[in-house]
């Protein structure tokens, strides 16, 4: 299957936001003309630039890369998603890809939860780095927490109530 593009299958503009839907979860970039985005990858991806690695969890470290849109996605799916524009002004194109460029084959810190590829693609089209994909994971996680522990709770007071019927 062939990438899609969710945009009228136009090419991007400058400093779009590119969002490529992996297997379980989705990778970030840049775009910055030509056909080409520039993204972080951990070293642990770097083999499978177009796969589906969830190795990334452990990776500390990133590298920056610029790479053809068409080969990191591979077969997933993609779009064009500039979804905090209404939230925050987006910097000027200009700024965007030259911040983005300058750090082209720098290696930089990684963390899933503070430091990933939304992150580093929001701080440069927001200037403040944010991603939405981690706050979703951590309300799931939490949502999942509280619902064990009323589970729990409630299976504790079943079991106390059979154990008091018993003893009568």
């Amino acid at each position: 299957m062939a990438p899609v593009l969710w945009k009228d299958d136009d090419e991007p503009e400058l400093g779009d936001l590119i969002e490529i839907f992996r297997t379980g979860y989705k990778h970030w970039a840049v775009y910055v003309g030509s056909g080409y985005i520039i993204h972080v990858a951990p070293p642990c991806e770097l083999s499978q630039p177009s796969g589906s690695s969830l190795m990334s969890v452990v990776c500390e470290k990133a590298v920056i890369r610029k790479d053809l849109l068409r080969e990191v996605a591979g077969g997933d799916r993609y779009r064009v998603n500039n979804k905090l524009d209404s939230k925050y002004s987006p910097r000027p194109v200009n700024k965007i890809v030259r911040e983005a460029e300058q750090q082209v084959g720098k290696e930089v810190p990684y963390s899933l939860a503070t430091k990933n590829c939304e992150h580093f693609v929001t701080e440069l089209r927001y200037g403040c780095g944010e991603s939405q994909q981690v706050r979703e994971a951590v309300g799931a996680v939490g949502a999942g927490v509280v619902l064990f522990g009323v589970l729990a709770g409630i299976g504790y007071f079943m079991s106390r109530n059979r154990q008091e019927r018993n003893n009568q």
